[in-house]
């Protein structure tokens, strides 16, 4: 058990509910905010170490109260959102929220995503999440400092760009990153903001990494959103 203090920012008593029973089952102390004045108050005198964050609130954005916390605070953020808030969940991640997880969402879903934040931020604070030399799944490596990807022991061989973007992908393994995020750091800040150009890229990336393009496994789609790499 490990007695992480979860805050639930929610003000759908029967969705916060299944969150604290699903949490507390887990071994996580739970505390709950039902408006986002509430949650101010709670995260500067309880300080958790993760929020679970409903974008609906009844008296602030969501995203407000995302921005005003990383103005100082780099705890892990997960976006509790419903699926027609899609905007809303994009402009979140570019924010800086760590994940979203979508109503309604399973439990190991859950879990799983609370479990990769915490050992992200884990990594942060012990200085153990300084760039590696390269990234490994399954039968894929990406070396980074001999930008050489090789699958199967075979070498793949990518255009530049095509490298440049499973680089940037594969840096953050279990995060999701957007589609915005990937074209401004890939074509620069000024790029014109069309995903197609991206899509195209990727299609080539999955023919030449995936033994199922239409079934990716290590670089999945996260609908209306952007991209996340398999995690090791």
């Amino acid at each position: 058990m490990n007695g992480e203090t979860i805050l639930i920012v929610e003000d759908e008593q029967p969705i916060a509910h299944v969150l604290t029973t699903i949490l507390s089952a887990n071994g996580y102390h739970t505390l709950q905010a039902s408006t986002g004045t509430l949650a101010r108050s709670i995260i500067n005198s309880h300080c958790p170490r993760l929020i679970l964050l409903d974008l609906g609130l009844p008296d602030m954005d969501g995203l407000e109260l995302l921005r005003w916390l990383r103005e100082w605070s780099g705890v892990p953020v997960l976006i509790v959102s419903a699926r027609e808030e899609e905007n809303q969940k994009v402009e979140a991640l570019d924010l800086g929220a760590d994940d979203y997880i979508t109503k309604p969402f399973g439990t190991s879903e859950l879990l799983a995503r609370i479990r990769t934040a915490l050992r992200h931020q884990a990594k942060l604070e012990s200085g153990d999440d300084m760039p590696r030399g390269s990234y490994s799944v399954r039968d894929l490596t990406v070396d980074f400092e001999r930008r050489k990807v090789t699958l199967r022991g075979e070498e793949v061989h990518l255009t530049q760009i095509e490298y440049k973007i499973v680089e940037l992908i594969a840096r953050r393994p279990g995060r999701v990153l957007t589609y915005d995020y990937i074209i401004s750091r890939i074509w620069g800040p000024y790029a014109v903001d069309n995903n197609r150009i991206l899509r195209v890229n990727m299609a080539h990336i999955r023919r030449k990494l995936e033994d199922n393009p239409a079934e990716p496994y290590y670089i999945r789609t996260e609908i209306g959103v952007g991209y996340r790499m398999a995690e090791e």
